[in-house]
Parts: structure tokens; C-alpha cells; sequence
């Protein structure tokens, strides 16, 4: 019961946000803009009003449900919150902009700056939906000490943050699946979220995982969006495709140490600390942490993890979330980074 009320309360918040967001979308675009507060107003007004509430409507929906027709709505009201991100960074601009030439006596063209700011967020969203489709690989090398001699100069790939539902589906899975065999990894790495939480048959969009395989092994750890409810159909159908799910423990390939833990158990920091702990591991040999988010990383260097494995932040996506990714994160929010 408290949980749910929780979530009402989060639904509540994320929608009020987003009224209040379009609201001044509506007011600053006819601020001094002759005849734009009578002429189509209502239907601007009415326009607004149900994209304002259609990412928490697609979001519920999603969750439940699966159909051609909400897939592509759902994709509609992603596109759209993205977009309005960059038309509320438009409007703010906007005002500073008026504002300042107001204080130091310019005369400015208010309703034009709106139209170049609102054309170049909508340019930069466009720009946005398109760049999350080009996944590029980024290669590194790192160094472990006390690394076993049968691990130097393996190649181990990682991936994180797939996200299959509504937006990505076992389509998107399987040419990542190929871009990465075509690396010749010696083993993979999941590091959670391949699914998004919502309606979807997590058996058949985890099927091109039959294909992804290394020498020394595939393997999972669960992530937060595997973790909303009951997230067992989804560990059930990555395991049925031959993926190693780890759950707070240990593996040792050739000599090297692999530790996998949920999201779950790794959010806070006692438990986090109690679980690496309990997998007795060897501090005088080289070992990989396999956890969704980079939240403790001192917990994991504090329990002697040589080289710990995340995604989701997803670099924040875009501004200005990617500063306050940044800002959380620190230095862990994306690429390699040394302790």
C-alpha cells in the first residue's frame, strides 16, 4: 500500500511538472503576439492539453498493455517529452533574453527570438531522435593488477541499457547482437536494464540473445528496469537464451574472479557492502564487479574489486539532464575512470 501511494504520488509530480511545462509553452508563444490569444486558441489550447498528458497516459498504458496502435503512441509521447525538454530550454532562453534587453533598453522583436529558439529545439530534438539510433562502440584498454595470464590481452564486451519495449524490440537487439560478435569478444557483459519494465513478451525479444556467445561466457545482472515488480520473467527468458544471470554471487573463469549484483541489492549502501562481503572475494587476485549503476563505487573498491561494470546513467541523453547526470555521478557517469 505505501508503495503504491508512493508511485501516485511520483505520477502525481511527473504530471504536474509537465502541465506546468506546457503552459508556458502556450503563454510564452503568444506573449505580445497580435490576435494569438483568440485566433485558434481553443485548439491550440486542446492541442496542448493532451500532449501535455500523453506520456503519463502512454506510460500506464505500456505497462499493462502491448498492441501496434500503443506501441506507436507510446513512441509518439517519448518523441514529444524529449522535444519539449528542448522547447523549455527555448522558452527559458527566451525570457533571459527579454529580459536583459528590457533592463538595458533594446527593443526587441519578442515573438521572433520565440520562433528562432523554438525552431533550433525543435531542430536539436529531431537531431536527438536520430543520434539514439546510431550506436557507436567505444574501445579501451584496461590494465588489472594481479590480472591471470590466460585473461592479458582478452577482449571483453559491454553492453547496458537496451531497453526492449515500446521503442526498441528484438529487432534493435539483434543488430546489436551482431555489431558485437563482430568484435570477437572472449566474453560479454549485461549490465541490466535489456528490457524497459513494460507489456512485452520478454521471451521472444530476448530470442537473438541464442546468438550472442564468448569463449568465457555471457553474463546478466538485473537492472532497475528488470526490477520494478516481479522481474523473474525476465531473468527466466535471458537465462532460456543461454546468458549467465548472476544474483549476488561469484564465478571464477580461468582464474578470474566475476561478481555479479542486481540493482536491487546494490542501491544501498549497507546491504551493497554485506553482499560483496558474503562472496568471499580474493583481494590478492584480479576481479570484475558486474552492478547496473555506478552508485558506491568506494564500496566496491573499499571490499578489493578490481574493475567494477555499470551502465544507467545514459550519460543523462541529453541537456540539461546530462548535467545533473554529471552532477550525481561525478566522474563515473560515463567511459573508463580510475579511483
Amino acid at each position: 500500500m505505501r508503495l503504491r501511494k508512493r508511485l501516485i504520488g511520483f505520477i502525481a509530480i511527473i504530471q504536474s511538472v509537465l502541465f506546468l511545462t506546457h503552459f508556458l509553452l502556450y503563454e510564452t508563444w503568444t506573449f505580445s503576439h497580435a490576435g494569438s490569444r483568440t485566433h485558434g486558441a481553443l485548439w491550440i489550447k486542446l492541442v496542448l492539453g493532451f500532449l501535455s498528458v500523453s506520456f503519463v497516459a502512454a506510460s500506464l498504458l505500456a505497462f499493462r498493455y502491448t498492441n501496434a496502435a500503443l506501441r506507436a503512441f507510446y513512441r509518439a509521447a517519448a518523441i514529444w517529452v524529449g522535444l519539449v525538454t528542448f522547447l523549455f530550454l527555448a522558452t527559458v532562453s527566451s525570457w533571459i533574453i527579454f529580459g536583459v534587453a528590457w533592463v538595458v533598453g533594446l527593443d526587441v522583436n519578442f515573438h521572433r527570438i520565440v520562433e528562432l529558439l523554438f525552431g533550433a529545439g525543435v531542430v536539436a530534438g529531431l537531431y536527438g531522435v536520430f543520434n539514439a539510433s546510431w550506436t557507436r562502440i567505444t574501445r579501451t584498454t584496461v590494465r588489472l593488477a594481479n590480472l591471470p595470464a590466460a585473461w592479458r590481452g582478452r577482449r571483453a564486451a559491454l553492453i547496458s541499457d537496451v531497453h526492449l519495449g515500446h521503442v526498441r524490440n528484438g529487432g534493435f537487439l539483434r543488430r546489436m547482437v551482431a555489431k558485437i560478435l563482430r568484435e570477437e569478444p572472449d566474453a560479454i557483459f549485461i549490465a541490466g536494464d535489456l528490457y524497459d519494465g513494460t507489456a512485452i513478451d520478454a521471451g521472444r525479444a530476448a530470442e537473438p540473445l541464442n546468438e550472442l556467445t564468448a569463449p568465457q561466457g555471457v553474463y546478466f545482472v538485473a537492472g532497475n528496469h528488470e526490477q520494478f515488480g516481479d522481474g523473474s520473467k525476465y531473468l527466466r527468458a535471458i537465462a532460456a537464451a543461454g546468458v549467465r544471470v548472476l544474483s549476488n554471487e561469484k564465478v571464477e573463469v580461468d582464474g578470474l574472479q566475476i561478481i555479479g549484483v542486481p540493482y536491487r541489492n546494490a542501491m544501498q549502501n549497507g546491504q551493497f557492502a554485506s553482499v560483496l562481503h558474503g562472496v568471499r572475494l580474493d583481494r590478492e587476485r584480479a576481479s570484475i564487479l558486474l552492478t547496473h549503476a555506478p552508485d558506491h563505487p568506494e564500496i566496491a573498491e573499499a571490499a578489493g574489486v578490481s574493475l567494477q561494470l555499470s551502465g544507467h546513467t545514459h550519460l543523462g541523453q541529453f541537456i540539461p539532464w546530462s548535467w545533473m547526470a554529471r552532477r550525481i555521478y561525478r566522474r563515473f557517469v560515463y567511459g573508463l575512470s580510475r579511483s
